[in-house]
């Protein structure tokens, strides 16, 4: 059967990136116990086009991640995917971008019930002449709490769900967690978000982000100065959106430090 896509193009133009994306598996995570939790992750998955070919082979993404989906992935286990990517297209460059929904237990500050609340997180490597990059991506969700508003009222303030989105590089080997960015961020917002709260639970987070105010550039500072403290790091960047209470607009702020900035 004629191979047409490895016919030889004459156009001597290398494609930096092919392959495919929306790509919906179930995969399993590694958790920072040591065990695994699975999720629906949703893939793009490329390599580079050599000029010489005309074509990628589309079928060998999804042969190679549909026997890699069942492994329990960190970013160890995305290098080798990258590197088998790279050795079966005959390609330079490969890259994976994997997003999902990671669920964590919260307790319940007063009453202690457990609930679950999911983060939205992301993996993104990619691997050339063996040098591999890793980027992990979490969307921690908060209560902030305006100090303007607490200033200004004679009673109340407004308040308002706020996303933390942390992007974030380290050094080779030295890999954080999902569990530790949700665990430093959710403390620089007025309050933490709980899927489940009893009535006395309630009053207990409401008055504590009335105590705790934060403008949205609070926010990104105070990550930015807990991020500052983790040596592992080479490379962050911070945004916090506050989808405001009394407008029709968000308000944000966003900050990045570090290598290739």
């Amino acid at each position: 059967m004629k191979d047409v896509q490895n016919s030889r193009d004459h156009r001597g133009i290398e494609i930096q990136r092919v392959g495919v994306k929306e790509v919906h598996l179930p995969l399993r995570i590694v958790q920072r116990d040591g065990g695994v939790q699975s999720v629906l992750g949703n893939v793009t998955l490329s390599a580079s086009l050599p000029r010489d070919f005309r074509g990628t082979h589309m079928s060998r993404f999804l042969e190679v991640l549909t026997r890699w989906s069942q492994e329990g992935l960190s970013s160890g286990r995305m290098k080798a995917v990258l590197a088998e990517v790279c050795d079966r297209l005959a390609a330079r460059r490969a890259e994976m971008v994997i997003r999902f929904k990671y669920f964590l237990p919260r307790t319940a500050p007063v009453s202690r019930q457990v609930s679950f609340l999911d983060y939205d997180c992301e993996f993104a490597a990619a691997l050339e002449g063996g040098q591999f990059t890793f980027t992990l991506g979490v969307e921690v969700p908060v209560t902030t709490l305006c100090p303007c508003s607490r200033e200004i009222s004679a009673v109340g303030a407004h308040n308002q769900r706020a996303v933390v989105r942390v992007r974030l590089r380290s050094r080779s080997g030295e890999y954080p967690w999902i569990e530790d960015v949700v665990e430093l961020v959710e403390p620089r917002g007025s309050s933490e978000i709980y899927p489940l709260l009893k009535r006395e639970d309630e009053k207990f987070v409401t008055e504590k982000a009335y105590r705790n105010p934060k403008f949205v550039e609070d926010v990104v500072r105070d990550v930015v100065l807990a991020l500052r403290q983790d040596p592992r790091l080479t490379w962050f960047e911070v945004e916090a959106e506050s989808y405001e209470s009394i407008h029709n607009h968000s308000a944000f702020a966003y900050f990045k430090e570090g290598d290739g900035c």
